[in-house]
């Protein structure tokens, strides 16, 4: 349980998000940095949200592509995870805890289970958590025509970084 004070539901307006393809003819990464996240640790949930035409890639079309044809962010335009974290955590030791987190991410109007290990660590009262997991754009209906397949990896990597403050319940 966490042992860190009354305080114990952490939030941010402000998480990062960021997913890499990276394959032989070409690389893409895309950054978000408008991730609501919540945390609450003594009942060990954890969600997610982000606009997608949030993220901002490096060149401008991609970012439109992104946008109109892969996710498209008008008809879908947020991604979602809500899920809860299984080991317990003692937040008052300052150290860095990994783990277990269990929930359903929401993307493209599809909703999927995802199971991955996350770190929690808190310090100066500010939780950082962090996750790195993949995901497969075919699972969530967003179709890669043949054109540019060789261009966008089956799987994608994603990192979540967010760093939340308490709000005293």
């Amino acid at each position: 349980m966490c042992a860190a004070g009354r305080t114990q539901l952490y939030l941010t307006t402000n998480g990062f998000a960021g997913f890499y393809s990276k394959t032989p003819l070409e690389d893409i990464k895309a950054e978000n940095n408008q991730v609501f996240a919540v945390v609450d640790v003594p009942k060990k949930s954890l969600a997610f949200s982000m606009l997608l035409n949030a993220f901002v890639f490096p060149k401008e079309l991609m970012q439109e592509h992104f946008n109109e044809n892969y996710v498209e962010s008008d008809k879908y335009p947020k991604a979602t995870f809500t899920g809860a974290f299984t080991d317990d955590v003692d937040l008052s030791k300052g150290q860095e805890t990994t783990v277990h987190v269990n929930g359903t991410l929401t993307l493209h109007g599809v909703s999927k289970p995802v199971t991955t290990t996350a770190t929690l660590h808190l310090t100066g009262g500010v939780l950082t958590g962090t996750a790195i997991f993949q995901l497969v754009p075919g699972d969530f209906n967003i179709a890669i025509p043949g054109l540019v397949k060789d261009k966008i990896a089956s799987k994608i990597d994603v990192h979540i970084t967010v760093n939340c403050k308490p709000r005293n319940k």
